[in-house]
């Protein structure tokens, strides 16, 4: 990529994101809406548990469910054992 489509590239996305930031204003306004209701806040071990351990619980288990599950080791090849790569024929 030159350093013109680059320039391009780099001013897109820095335009983008100055109009999303703009757009998102209204997002962190602290008046309420009507018919807002928000309940208790999350405790800071409740926050962790849903955003950083059940995420990574449910990696390992899918990780897990993979390896256990997987049958490509079963799968082995028998004719590349007899291959050989040096020639028995002499000049």
């Amino acid at each position: 990529m030159d350093k013109k489509n680059a320039l391009r590239a780099g001013a897109l996305a820095a335009g983008t994101t100055l109009m999303m930031l703009l757009m998102s204003s209204p997002a962190l306004a602290l008046t309420r809406d009507d018919g807002d209701d928000p309940g208790t806040g999350l405790s800071v071990i409740e926050t962790l548990g849903l955003y950083v351990l059940l995420p990574i619980g449910l990696f390992v288990v899918i990780a897990g469910l993979v390896m256990a599950l997987d049958k490509s080791h079963q799968k082995k090849d028998p004719t590349s054992s007899n291959v050989r790569t040096k020639a028995d024929a002499k000049a």
